[in-house]
């Protein structure tokens, strides 16, 4: 089963909402709010989560810096709720888009998949 880290600036709500659903996913805010991207990072990576975020910094470390990850969810749409948030967190986990080693750009109506160079 999938595990992911939602960073800080995903709406707690939706990881409330993404929970209930009986998704592996942990906030950033209820285990050490105030992390740095590396430390996050770090994280993720000791327990094996991929990493849900708004923060496009994280691509910038996973594709240029080319940081270890298990992969990266980018959000990359103005949210309008925490619900919006989780629904489209939920598709993205329920689809049959491969997670590891990839990073994907989430925006309204499209996903794009970048590999991740290991």
């Amino acid at each position: 089963m999938t595990k992911f880290l939602a960073d800080e600036n995903v709406p707690l709500k939706a990881v409330k909402a993404l929970k209930r659903k009986d998704l592996d996913i942990v906030s950033v805010i209820e285990l050490s709010p105030g992390l740095k991207d590396k430390e996050v990072l770090n994280l993720a990576n000791k327990e094996e989560r991929i990493i849900v975020t708004f923060d496009k910094d994280f691509g910038e470390l996973v594709v240029r810096e080319r940081a270890k990850v298990k992969g990266l969810i980018l959000l990359r749409f103005i949210p309008k709720s925490p619900q919006q948030v989780a629904e489209k967190i939920w598709q993205v986990s329920e689809s049959e888009i491969p997670l590891e080693n990839n990073l994907l750009v989430v925006r309204e109506h499209t996903i794009r998949v970048i590999k991740l160079k290991s």
